[in-house]
C-alpha cells in the first residue's frame, strides 16, 4: 500500500529543511545495521545519500549504528554472524540484499527491517520504492530541451527492470519536450559488476558522442562515474566532427561565460556536452574550474530523496510507531525529483524552467502518463 499521508510529511520536511525529531522525546537506544550495496559507502549517489539520512537519524535519536559492506556479491557467513547480534532495526541497500532483509525478517520477526529500492511481502518490512521514470521524465524534458544536436543518450548498468523504468522516463520526457528528439540507449552489462565499471562507463559515452550525442543521462552506479570523467575531459563536440548529416540546430550556451579550459580546447563553432547524474545531486561533479557561474557539465540531475525515507523510518522505530508496508516516492511526494542550483542555473533559461516547472506539476498530480517499460 501506498501511505502518502507519511509521505507528504516527509516532503514538508525536505521542502522546509526542518528535522522531524525537534519536537521529539528522546527513546531508549536502538541498533540500528546498515547493510549497503556491494558500491560501497562513498558512492557519491545512492549507498552514500541512505548513509546521510542515517547520520542525521543519530544525531537526532539514540542510536548504536553498525555498518556492513559486502566484499562479494552474495551474503556468507560473515553477514549472518554480523546480524545474530542484537538489534532493532536491520536497513538494506538495493536488490541484491532483497533475499537477506526477506530471510532476516522471518527469523527475527519481533524486530523492524527496511529494503531500499525493492519490496518484501514480509509484514515487519518496510519496503521503500521510488517512481524513477517520474524524476527521468523530466531530465529527460530538459534534456532535449537544451540538446544542441536534436541527439541524447542514455546509459544504464545492469540491464534490469528497475534500471529499465529510469530509460522509459528519460525517453518519454524527451518525447514529450521534442518528438523529433534522438535517444539512443546502452547499457553496461547483465550481471551486478555493470554498476561497478567506470572505463564502460567511459566507452559507451565515447561511442554515444560519435553518433553527436550532447547530453548523457547515467542510471548505473560508479559507471556513471566514467559517464562524467568522459564529459568533463572531452568538454565539447567538434562541428568537423560531426556524423554526415548531422548539424547543429542551437547554440543555447552562447551567453554562458566559459572557463579557460573550454575556451582552450573548443571553438565558437563547437558545442558543449553534458552529463545528468543520478540518485543523489552531482551538478557540482561538472565544475572543473572551481566557479559555478561558467559553463558547468552537470546538466542536472535525477535525484531521490533515499535519506528522507531512511530517516523517517528509523525515526518511527525510535519512537514505537513503526509499521512495514510498502512507501512509494514520487515528484507529488518529493521523492524524486531534478536538481536545479547554482551549478546548472546559468546554462537553464528562466522561462525554460518556469515551463519545467509546469510539467513537473502535471506530473506530480497524474495527468501526464509515464511509462516503465521501454517504448
Amino acid at each position: 500500500m501506498r501511505r502518502y499521508a507519511r509521505v507528504l510529511t516527509l516532503s514538508l520536511l525536505t521542502l522546509g529543511g526542518l528535522s522531524l525529531a525537534q519536537d521529539a522525546t528522546k527513546p531508549l537506544t536502538i541498533g540500528v545495521v546498515y547493510v549497503y550495496s556491494k558500491l560501497g559507502k562513498q558512492d557519491r549517489g545512492y549507498n552514500e545519500t541512505v548513509s546521510e539520512g542515517i547520520r542525521r537519524a543519530t544525531k537526532d535519536f539514540t542510536v548504536t549504528l553498525k555498518e556492513y559492506v559486502p566484499t562479494s556479491n552474495t551474503i556468507g557467513n560473515d553477514m549472518k554472524a554480523f546480524t545474530a547480534g542484537k538489534y532493532d532495526l536491520l536497513i538494506g541497500v538495493g536488490f541484491q540484499n532483497q533475499d537477506l532483509i526477506s530471510n532476516a525478517a522471518k527469523a527475527k520477526s519481533g524486530n523492524a527491517y527496511v529494503i531500499v529500492d525493492n519490496a518484501s511481502d514480509q509484514p515487519n518490512v518496510d519496503s521503500i520504492v521510488f517512481r524513477e521514470e517520474e524524476g527521468s521524465f523530466m531530465v529527460g524534458y530538459l534534456a532535449a530541451l537544451k540538446s544542441s544536436t536534436g541527439n541524447i543518450g542514455f546509459v544504464g548498468g545492469m540491464d534490469i527492470p528497475i534500471i529499465q523504468k529510469f530509460e522509459a522516463g528519460y525517453v518519454a520526457g524527451a518525447r514529450a519536450a521534442n518528438k523529433n528528439i534522438k535517444v539512443y540507449s546502452a547499457y553496461a552489462g547483465r550481471t551486478p559488476k555493470a554498476f561497478n565499471d567506470p572505463e564502460a562507463g567511459k566507452s559507451i559515452s565515447q561511442t554515444l558522442v560519435r553518433k553527436g550525442v550532447d547530453i548523457i543521462f547515467a542510471a548505473a552506479g560508479t559507471t556513471g562515474d566514467g559517464v562524467i570523467s568522459f564529459v568533463n575531459a572531452t568538454q565539447c563536440l567538434k562541428a568537423a566532427a560531426l556524423p554526415s548529416g548531422l548539424k547543429f540546430k542551437a547554440d543555447p550556451y552562447s551567453s554562458v561565460p566559459k572557463s579557460v579550459a573550454y575556451s582552450s580546447k573548443c571553438s565558437a563553432a563547437d558545442r558543449p556536452v553534458f552529463f545528468i547524474g543520478v540518485d543523489s545531486n552531482q551538478n557540482y561533479l561538472g565544475d572543473e574550474d572551481g566557479d559555478p557561474t561558467t559553463l558547468n557539465h552537470g546538466l542536472s540531475s535525477m535525484v531521490k530523496n533515499l535519506d528522507v525515507a531512511v530517516y523517517s523510518t528509523i525515526q518511527e522505530v525510535a519512537q514505537g510507531r513503526f509499521q512495514g508496508g510498502t512507501l512509494s516516492f514520487g515528484l507529488n511526494e518529493n521523492g524524486v525529483g531534478y536538481a536545479y542550483d547554482k551549478y546548472n542555473s546559468p546554462l537553464i533559461s528562466k522561462s525554460e524552467y518556469a515551463e519545467l516547472q509546469k510539467v513537473n506539476k502535471e506530473v506530480a498530480l497524474g495527468n501526464i502518463k509515464i511509462p516503465i517499460h521501454r517504448q
